[in-house]
């Protein structure tokens, strides 16, 4: 059962039934009302997640030799602090979300990360589909500092794979354009990043753009200053100027983003 569940089948799987049941759930509740051309808008963030989803299994022997590293020379925090294991698991889990906060903070505060970074910025409709809109490049990124992680933490392969499936999930909710009560998402951003917190990361405007980093646990831009509270988001304007144009928005057009001074 186990295997089946930690399985590249399970997980997209996974990912398929919580993108579809979103999808389903933006028709029914929208944040924003959007274009009838729904697919069609929807096409080049499809094929971008494609590729993504194919580089990380291609690349998924990377982090399984980088756990086995760590377990077979008993390398990395964890080891050293001899944990019990749902102690292990949550401070594993954690430690690659720290990264993960590391990762994005730079590829927005670096000229070179921003290039990149940029092709998912400059969806002008967040919705569902805009989670995994991400250029090849930054994934390469994102894996290089979650294999850091798993070397300096000395996490195991299977509490990666818990920490990537939870990541996949709250990646998908807090892009979704989902008209969430107040009330409910000011309590759970007391402990994980919202939808509506989330949305004020994809602000036109730079100093909300620069804000909101964090990936699953909200605590990161606390207790790091970068936390913006969510504002009415009904004022907000996604996208980056000068990238509106249908040429670029589609996938050839977003795939050469990081190539545009």
């Amino acid at each position: 059962m186990k295997e089946f569940l930690f399985s590249e089948k399970f997980r997209l799987t996974f990912l398929i039934a919580v993108c579809g049941s979103l999808w389903l759930l933006e028709s029914i509740m929208p944040l924003f009302n959007y274009s009838k051309q729904r697919w069609r808008r929807a096409v080049p963030n499809m094929a971008l997640t494609a590729i993504l989803l194919s580089m990380n299994l291609v690349l998924s022997f990377a982090s399984a030799a980088a756990a086995a590293l760590a377990m077979q020379k008993q390398i990395g925090l964890l080891y050293w602090s001899a944990l019990p294991l749902w102690s292990e698991t949550l401070l594993g889990i954690a430690g690659l979300d720290l990264f993960a906060y590391f990762a994005h903070v730079l590829l927005h505060k670096s000229a070179f990360g921003w290039q990149f970074h940029r092709v998912h910025h400059s969806e002008p409709e967040v919705d569902v589909t805009t989670a995994f809109r991400q250029h090849p490049g930054e994934t390469v990124w994102r894996i290089g500092w979650q294999l850091a992680a798993i070397v300096i933490f000395g996490v195991s392969l299977w509490v990666v794979i818990i920490y990537l499936m939870l990541s996949a999930l709250n990646a998908q909710l807090e892009h979704a354009n989902l008209n969430v009560p107040d009330k409910l998402d000011r309590l759970l951003r007391l402990f994980i990043v919202t939808p509506n917190m989330h949305k004020v990361h994809h602000s036109r405007a730079q100093i909300e753009t620069d804000s909101n980093y964090a990936n699953i646990f909200s605590i990161w831009d606390k207790l790091f200053g970068t936390y913006t509270p969510a504002k009415n988001l009904h004022e907000l304007r996604y996208g980056l100027d000068g990238f509106d144009e249908p040429t670029k928005q589609s996938l050839p057009g977003l795939l050469k983003i990081p190539f545009i001074k």
